[in-house]
């Protein structure tokens, strides 16, 4: 049975995508540890991303640090961090956040009810600003 990211991947489900390439889509998910935060998910579907292929955590991890760079200049925040964290979804996925603080990682907080209008404008902020970072590609319309 497929993942809900790979249904997500598919068109099954919707999403708010900022990112996609043949090895991989990045979204906002639906409960934010920060205004900003991203999901970047291998097409490739695989539990734990110890399993991954060694170019497909190098490709992970360059989209990440992209998506990061416009975070940073879309929202100003002290720093940008990345987990790796697997317990909700059997399938890799990379969680990169704007933070201000430690209390930005803390899942238990998660907002699980972020305001539809504003995760639509972030994630039109993200894409604009992955696009003035000269990543149109990639970036959905």
């Amino acid at each position: 049975m497929p993942s809900i990211f790979t249904r997500i991947i598919d068109g099954e489900l919707p999403a708010r995508f900022v990112w996609r390439d043949d090895t991989s889509v990045a979204f906002l998910p639906l409960e934010l540890l920060n205004r900003g935060h991203v999901l970047v998910v291998p097409r490739l579907e695989v539990d734990h991303w110890i399993d991954l292929p060694p170019d497909v955590v190098a490709h992970l991890a360059t989209v990440s640090q992209t998506i990061g760079r416009a975070q940073q200049q879309a929202f100003s925040p002290v720093r940008i961090g990345m987990l790796i964290v697997g317990f909700d979804v059997p399938h890799v996925h990379l969680h990169v956040v704007p933070v201000d603080n430690l209390s930005h990682f803390d899942f238990h907080a998660a907002d699980r009810h972020p305001d539809p209008d504003d995760l639509d404008r972030t994630a039109e902020t993200l894409r604009a600003t992955l696009r003035t970072l000269g990543h149109s590609a990639h970036v959905p319309d």
